[in-house]
């Protein structure tokens, strides 16, 4: 993240919007747009009968001959150094096979941090681990016990006995605003942005609102929780790990352990979900190095409260979001920044301001992040990085704008949607907020909405209705490939590296695979999970969709070549301009003249034809601007006499390119909903400033919403595909998340004209 980076993706942008469009990735339509056979039907997902079964084999369930257990020990202070390290009741105890802390780990680099132009790199903090005595975070492992049983590994693990000379530690987030860090770039844009005279035009604007939006820290509560099996043979290492970053774990440990990138093997055929919380964290690196110890396989699963204590989760932020406006509500300043957490040696910026760069036009910007050094396990990301809580801030804010000036919170957002993207100026290659907010307003029953807040009551409850509206950006990681293999038979299979965490991957691709090559759904099979197959990219930034898409587009370009060299010239086809349609090559003028796979595989006595390839550089992204667009409408009820909020409806109306499959893709939106519902009313890491431990480690304690918390949702799109994507698709695993927690918020405005700019919004706001 430098000023280096900002240089180099502002010179290619700008090379590339002198670049006619028709030479890039995208340039052109993705042929299936407009020929799709599976592409777009309900599907049930491939895995479904696998998982209702139990028979989906999940990483802890993979047990290895001669297996022991791992039990971590964490530290009890934030700040400081080991002084005393009493490891000999634990050694003595029934079961112990090898006590492992500073003293008697190899020694070890840093893992390869994830960062800028490196998304793919899978580390996601810079600390040692158990590499000396000193003490980083409240929770950092200290020491891990091997024993023949879990159960006996983690009583063990009690009997360490271990004193710190405790140091003066950062635990306060308004103390470290003094020493506050401006990083020049967040992620791949850069941090501080201005257009205009933003504080200029907010005075002189008729109408603004100025105010003050905080957030608190979350947690990942994967339903799975975090594993590893892992095992050496010589130099050779097989992990069975609950990534979401297969391929790039096993290039990241083989450069950790000093071992060729082919002697590593990760395999992670399902997950339990991830979230962003499952990349490559200590737990991996200590039970893979025990195991080259001991010289047995390890397992190490982490317990709930072992997750708060060395998996991050998102920073808690503090945002000032400004807003003038004319008097016919054009916006004239938008303001955005704040603060929030990245330590030293954290990779995650929590970018809350990129969302509002694109949504909506003004005359003036400025936005700045500015991030704290405090010393906790290093934040990372989850759902919808920064959209999550910056359309919190953004979204409150038009609202408190519209109310403000009596007008309509759905009309002043159509007012502002840009016709190209406000910063850069660069051509949108599809934008379809305005028509998500106006489907979804009357889907929902908008115009029943009572402007004046707190006057319909049912009872002892207030009712309301609220909305906003949220953007996530288009992503496809470059170096993502497939290996596509025909058969004699007529079927096919594709291979990769993939990551299965519960969106339906495979369905989906292979879904698109058999449209691509002209086959039936029966005649394709998608095999992931696997380092060892081709190399795919993380599942991360909603991209393993288009990445793999680009990718298996790719390959069947490169087999149709090798099929028409194939074919011959005494091919009915030989000569002419061919497609993949039908189950062989099809003249495109003249669908009548064919050549079958079979027979052309026949023909050339060849049992199976396999290439592999990756998708072109995804450059698309950087010549056009890329974003899906979301438009959410809530109605609850609060309970005058308790505070107690319900929330009845939530109606999503999304433009997210083509719909591969409604019901894959309508489950991924409501769940980013439903992750929305917990942001904006239950969840909260509580953090103890004075020891800096996380105080609620526990699903008994971090409320994430139950069943009964989650009401009916709607889910509506667009269906309008994108131009410039693979089958022009977006990815939509994190778009569903953005926009709620402030449609809430402006919900419960409405229905008690409290206004809560300081998530949850817990009954004690409201009374």
């Amino acid at each position: 993240m430098s000023r280096v980076q900002n240089a180099a993706v502002a010179s290619v942008r700008t090379v590339l919007g002198l670049v006619p469009a028709r030479w890039l990735p995208g340039g052109t339509p993705d042929e299936l747009i407009n020929r799709q056979v599976e592409i777009g039907r309900p599907t049930p997902r491939l895995d479904g009968p696998l998982k209702a079964q139990g028979r989906a084999p999940f990483v802890t369930e993979t047990a290895m001959d001669g297996q022991c257990h791992a039990a971590l020990v964490h530290s009890t202070v934030t700040r400081g150094r080991i002084t005393r390290l009493d490891t000999r009741a634990a050694e003595s105890s029934p079961g112990v096979l090898l006590v492992i802390t500073y003293r008697n780990m190899p020694r070890l680099d840093i893992v390869p941090m994830l960062a800028g132009l490196n998304l793919n790199a899978p580390g996601n903090s810079g600390l040692p681990i158990m590499q000396d005595p000193e003490v980083r975070y409240n929770g950092q492992a200290v020491a891990v016990v091997l024993a023949e049983t879990p159960e006996q590994a983690e009583h063990a693990a009690s009997l360490v006995e271990i004193d710190y000379a405790p140091r003066t530690a950062a635990t306060v987030f308004e103390d470290a605003k003094a020493g506050a860090r401006t990083l020049p770039s967040l992620l791949v844009e850069k941090n501080h942005v201005t257009v205009g005279d933003a504080e200029r035009e907010l005075r002189r604007a008729d109408h603004r609102v100025d105010n003050i939006y905080r957030t608190p820290g979350h947690h990942h509560n994967a339903i799975e929780l975090h594993g590893v099996t892992a095992a050496w043979d010589g130099d050779s290492l097989l992990v069975h790990d609950s990534t979401q970053m297969i391929a790039p774990t096993a290039s990241g440990l083989a450069t950790l352990f000093g071992v060729r990138r082919e002697q590593v093997r990760v395999v992670s055929p399902f997950i339990g979900g991830g979230f962003g919380g499952k990349g490559l964290w200590d737990h991996q690196i200590i039970a893979v190095a025990a195991a080259r110890m001991i010289g047995r396989p390890v397992r190490l699963r982490l317990t709930r409260e072992g997750v708060y204590r060395i998996i991050g989760g998102r920073t808690p932020s503090e945002q000032r979001m400004a807003l003038g406006a004319d008097a016919q509500g054009r916006f004239a300043s938008v303001i955005h920044t704040g603060y929030s957490v990245m330590p030293l040696y954290g990779t995650c910026p929590e970018p809350y301001t990129l969302g509002s760069r694109s949504i909506y036009a003004s005359r003036s910007f400025e936005f700045l992040q500015r991030h704290l050094d405090l010393d906790i396990v290093p934040n990372t990301f989850m759902r919808t990085p920064g959209e999550t809580i910056g359309s919190f801030a953004l979204e409150s804010a038009v609202d408190e704008l519209a109310h403000e000036m009596d007008l309509d919170p759905v009309e002043l957002r159509l007012r502002n949607i840009p016709e190209r993207h406000p910063i850069s100026g660069q051509e949108f290659s599809q934008h379809g907020l305005r028509q998500a907010l106006t489907d979804g307003a009357e889907r929902f029953g908008w115009t029943r909405r009572e402007p004046k807040p707190g006057t319909v009551r049912d009872g002892e409850w207030l009712r309301g209705l609220g909305c906003a509206a949220g953007s996530f950006p288009y992503a496809r990681m470059p170096g993502g490939s497939v290996r596509l293999t025909l058969r004699r038979d007529g079927t096919a299979e594709v291979s990769c590296s993939a990551q299965e965490m519960g969106m339906g991957v495979a369905t989906v691709q292979t879904q698109h695979t058999a449209d691509r090559l002209g086959l039936s759904l029966e005649q394709v099979t998608f095999t992931l999970g696997d380092s060892a197959l081709a190399t795919a990219t993380s599942a991360a930034g909603s991209s393993q969709t288009a990445t793999i898409a680009g990718a298996v587009s790719a390959a069947a370009d490169k087999l149709r070549a090798e099929l028409v060299r194939l074919a011959g010239r005494d091919s009915p086809v030989a000569g002419r301009t061919v497609r993949l349609a039908g189950g062989g090559l099809s003249d495109v003028d003249d669908p009548a003249r064919h050549d079958g796979y079979r027979e052309i595989l026949a023909r050339a006595g060849r049992d199976e034809l396999t290439v592999t390839a990756s998708g072109p550089p995804p450059l698309e992204f950087l010549r056009f601007s890329m974003h899906s667009s979301a438009a959410v409408f809530c109605e609850v009820r609060v309970s005058a006499v308790t505070g107690e909020v319900r929330v009845d409806r939530l109606l999503g109306s999304f433009d997210c390119g083509t719909v591969l499959n409604p019901v894959t893709a309508a489950g991924q939106l409501r769940g980013g909903m439903i992750m929305g519902l917990g942001v904006a009313l239950t969840e909260e890491t509580l953090f103890d400033a004075r020891s800096g431990r996380i105080m609620n480690p526990s699903l008994a304690d971090y409320h994430i919403p139950a069943h009964l918390d989650v009401p009916q949702i709607d889910v509506i799109w667009t269906g309008i595909p994108d131009p410039r994507s693979p089958l022009g698709a977006r990815g939509l695993g994190e778009l569903g998340t953005a926009g709620v927690a402030a449609a809430i918020a402006n919900a419960v405005f409405n229905a008690t004209g409290t206004r809560v700019r300081d998530l949850p919004i817990t009954l004690d706001k409201l009374l």
